[in-house]
């Protein structure tokens, strides 16, 4: 965040925050990256003994009962880790959401407080092999029988799926309903009929456990079902704001980062005789990447003020998609702009911006791609547009031939 905007007990936080991201051990990261490490359990843990996990949830389970606001101070530091780690960080915040809001006592008890201490560690299965984007088309199916629930199917780009405790899993419970009417959530434990399948190489984003889990005659106890029995589209829809934001603010963190690897290599490095941050070439890169990291960082901000403050969700969804869009693709653009003011060194392993590349192409995708957050966007605001949009006037007849019906055709 602009730290002058902060509250004092904001800018604590971002130190504690701050404090937590430094004290990442750096042979950690590079161990994640090279898939020598799957699941850096000791790194939730940690976070959970300092109470940095799950902030927006009440005292009584675990957090400290803040907002948004504050969860994107902290975020922004954590980001500075990579995805991975940013991910892992914010599965808490994503999956608790639901429990928060949905759970019932006794599973807040069993699954929330645990998670948010870094006792239990958390996944959402939400993504299916024939489909990314058209959640609703989900196949994997739960049939009741007796006082449980025989889970059959398969998830994928599940982060976090090699170390989780449970999952939170979507599934089919009315295969004659609509499809949005026919999907339930359960919490899922890890056990008998539950197979994680470590299969992806990835391009970056590595370490955090991804893979793809297997239901096979799963037995999902009846108490399990989060909300109501085919109910999942109302949990979905809410789901959609911690999922964005996380990736928003974790994406200024990378971003952040990526920046003041490279201003300060243009402080050191010479050419023609000359510090390179003295070339408009390189200069100008710079003052483009801090102008759109700002831009970002504002829309972020407002849209975590606007959620605290509880605007509806109509406009919750349509600033949570911007903040999402426009957060991750400045963060892309700022790591590139990054590593052409490094040059060719920065395009090896003596610097990170060749890992941060790699970790920041992936969430334009995750979480929604950005094709979708325009769809989100545009949808929103011609509702929004239709039924209250108003400047004040007329503005249309302010043109010199505005009474000229006969020129006004629309079909």
């Amino acid at each position: 965040m602009f730290d002058y905007l902060l509250t004092e007990e904001q800018k604590k936080l971002q130190e504690e925050a701050r404090d937590f991201a430094g004290s990442v051990d750096r042979q950690l990261i590079l161990d994640m990256d090279a898939d020598k490490i799957r699941y850096p359990k000791g790194y939730l843990e940690e976070a959970g003994r300092r109470n940095l996990l799950g902030l927006r949830f009440p005292k009584e389970y675990g957090g400290r009962g803040l907002g948004w606001t504050e969860e994107v101070v902290s975020l922004q530091e954590i980001g500075t880790l990579g995805t991975s780690l940013a991910c892992l960080y914010s599965l808490v915040s994503i999956v608790g959401e639901a429990i928060n809001m949905f759970g019932t006592e006794e599973q807040k008890k069993k699954y929330l407080q645990p998670t948010v201490e870094g006792k239990l560690a958390t996944a959402e299965g939400l993504t299916e092999p024939r489909g990314g984007s058209d959640f609703f088309g989900a196949t994997t199916r739960a049939e009741q029988k007796g006082d449980k629930f025989i889970l059959n199917g398969q998830k994928r780009f599940i982060v976090g799926a090699e170390g989780a405790d449970y999952f939170m899993v979507y599934a089919r419970t009315d295969p004659d309903a609509s499809p949005h009417e026919g999907i339930s959530a359960f919490l899922v434990d890890w056990g008998p009929g539950v197979e994680v399948k470590h299969v992806y190489g990835l391009m970056g984003t590595r370490g955090g456990g991804t893979g793809r889990v297997v239901f096979k005659d799963a037995e999902v106890p009846r108490e399990n079902l989060l909300g109501e029995l085919n109910g999942a589209a109302k949990i979905f829809y809410q789901m959609m704001v911690p999922e964005r934001m996380t990736s928003a603010a974790g994406a200024l963190g990378m971003a952040r980062a990526a920046l003041e690897v490279a201003t300060r290599y243009s402080t050191r490095r010479k050419a023609f005789g000359y510090r390179i941050k003295n070339f408009q070439g390189v200069n100008f890169k710079v003052s483009e990447s801090l102008t759109m990291l700002d831009a970002a960082k504002s829309l972020v901000f407002n849209t975590a003020r606007a959620i605290d403050q509880g605007v509806e969700p109509s406009i919750q969804r349509r600033l949570v998609s911007e903040a999402k869009k426009n957060a991750t693709e400045t963060a892309w653009a700022v790591v590139n702009h990054a590593m052409q003011i490094m040059g060719g060194i920065g395009y090896t392993n003596i610097y990170p911006i060749e890992r941060m590349l790699r970790d920041v192409r992936l969430i334009t995708i995750w979480t929604g791609t950005n094709e979708i957050m325009n769809l989100i966007i545009q949808h929103e605001f011609y509702r929004e547009f239709k039924n209250t949009y108003s400047s004040g006037r007329d503005i249309e007849q302010d043109a010199a031939e505005a009474d000229n019906e006969e020129e006004k055709v629309y079909e």
